[in-house]
């Protein structure tokens, strides 16, 4: 099984940088039982799992296996979906997503979202990091100068866009463009990040440095990530869930998953029978 699999995704698909074993770390979130339906069509199927804290957890799949619907159901961005709806149980650090006395605008505050394609606003890079802390209350032009720059920072963009913090976000490049959505969501310090296919439209060099934000984030967040890219997850994730037809087939240490899974069907996934 192992020569097979290695195979099918070599070459350099779990590079030494990765931390070849990954700390021990209570659950941030856990699934139990839950479930996501379209009207009646039953897109994630009870799965049940938990996501560690301050690791990087990979959700991989063919399209249409519930991948992004399962990662949108975290800060409930399936709420802004007609007849959609959840069952089971859904818990970020043992409080139910899902309860009615949730607030959700601070659940989003606590999970910050990063999509497929960049998304900047149509305004300077500046109030484009700062928008999430004026709407949470910080005023001051100081005080934002502190978010902004300490956001950027972290999001790896501080040095190529501290001369341009007043020009349209809309000039920077596709790659500059994403790391800055990434610095307008750790701007609000949230506990996780989601990221849904974070580097489908970005060319190979500006996938290769949002890779390695990814590694940067590690710890300070949560993160997980959304990805066709099997590669992809096998080089940045810590742990991997392995979604078919909205069930969750296996989950484990992403070295596991990669070089000896224990289901046939992730073993015929990962080594590209199907998908």
């Amino acid at each position: 099984m192992r020569t097979e699999i290695e195979f099918a995704i070599q070459p350099d698909v779990i590079p030494k940088r990765r931390p070849c074993v990954p700390v021990a770390r209570p659950n941030h979130v856990t699934a139990e039982e839950f479930s996501v339906f379209y009207g009646p069509k039953e897109a994630v199927r009870r799965v049940s799992f938990g996501i560690r804290q301050g690791q990087v957890t990979a959700i991989i799949g063919p399209s249409g296996c519930g991948k992004s619907t399962f990662l949108r159901a975290i800060n409930r961005m399936n709420d802004l979906i007609p007849n959609c709806r959840a069952e089971g149980s859904l818990t970020l650090q043992g409080e139910e997503v899902y309860g009615p006395w949730v607030d959700v605008t601070s659940l989003r505050r606590r999970v910050g979202m990063v999509f497929q394609k960049p998304n900047p606003f149509p305004k300077s890079v500046f109030e484009n990091v700062a928008y999430g802390a004026r709407i949470h209350g910080t005023r001051n032009r100081r005080g934002l100068g502190e978010v902004v720059e300490r956001s950027l920072r972290r999001a790896a963009l501080w040095d190529e866009v501290k001369d341009r913090l007043n020009q349209n976000a809309l000039g920077l490049s596709g790659g500059q463009q994403q790391r800055l959505c990434i610095a307008r969501a750790i701007a609000v310090d949230p506990e996780i990040l989601l990221m849904d296919e974070p580097t489908s439209a970005l060319d190979p060099q500006a996938t290769s440095r949002i890779e390695e934000l990814v590694g940067e984030l590690r710890g300070r967040y949560t993160v997980i990530v959304v990805t066709h890219n099997m590669q992809q997850a096998a080089r940045i994730s810590d742990y991997t869930a392995f979604l078919y037809e909205g069930e969750l087939i296996e989950y484990g240490l992403t070295m596991q998953i990669f070089s000896e899974p224990e289901q046939k069907q992730t073993e015929d996934y990962i080594s590209g029978r199907f998908g």
